[in-house]
């Protein structure tokens, strides 16, 4: 089963995941850090809006998929996969500030937003309709 919004929601997570990398990657050598942050709290926070990226990304993707599968690909689905890769571009610029900003605040809460719309449409999608739970085929084939 082809999953095209799963599928270009990953093909751009992994480039978001590479431009996250390389701003870290590009302040090392600018401060000469091989390893740690080195006291630069630029750099810091860069590191760790890769890592919170990260953090959330691989379940957001296990639901888009299963989600997907079950319920199908619909514009509604589409538009967050939009919302989310939006999400964590705007985390990862609210990053760099050194004090509160609307890009990382509009940044996480677009991301817990998607992540629990996600998963109430995952619980739809299993038990929508369902009085009861089927017997696996091997315990039907018995009975």
């Amino acid at each position: 089963m082809l999953l095209p919004i799963t599928l270009t929601l990953a093909a751009a997570c992994a480039f978001l995941n590479l431009w996250l990398a390389i701003r870290c990657a590009a302040k090392r050598i600018d401060g000469k850090v091989l390893h740690g942050d080195g006291g630069d709290a630029l750099l810091a926070r860069r590191m760790r809006a890769h890592a919170n990226f990260v953090e959330y990304t691989p379940i957001v993707l296990i639901l888009f998929g299963l989600v997907e599968m079950a319920l199908g690909a619909s514009l509604w689905l589409w538009i967050a996969a939009l919302a989310y890769a939006a999400a964590r571009i705007a985390h990862g610029f609210g990053m760099e500030a050194d004090k509160p900003a609307p890009l990382r605040a509009i940044g996480a809460m677009l991301t817990w937003i998607i992540m629990t719309g996600l998963a109430v449409a995952a619980l739809y999608a299993a038990y929508q309709g369902t009085r009861a739970v089927p017997a696996p085929p091997a315990l039907a084939a018995m009975g």
